[in-house]
């Protein structure tokens, strides 16, 4: 995959993926974006799914964390 991949943004202010892209990330149709800005720029971030975040915090415990009560 190259690193300066293009798209031209659409009359209907829609953009096409390029392939290479959407084949080394393993995107499909259908996927929810995130767009976040960045300096003059924006990110693309792929949002997870539920399911796919599930047991992410397996183990952790909600005792002897760092409270906004306790700031100086």
């Amino acid at each position: 995959m190259k690193m300066a991949e293009t798209a031209t943004l659409s009359s209907k202010f829609q953009i096409s993926i390029p392939k290479a892209i959407r084949t080394a990330h393993r995107w499909e149709a259908g996927l929810t974006f995130a767009f976040i800005p960045k300096g003059t720029g924006v990110l693309l971030v792929p949002v997870p799914k539920r399911e796919t975040l599930k047991g992410l915090a397996r183990g952790a415990s909600a005792t002897d964390y760092r409270d906004r009560t306790d700031r100086v």
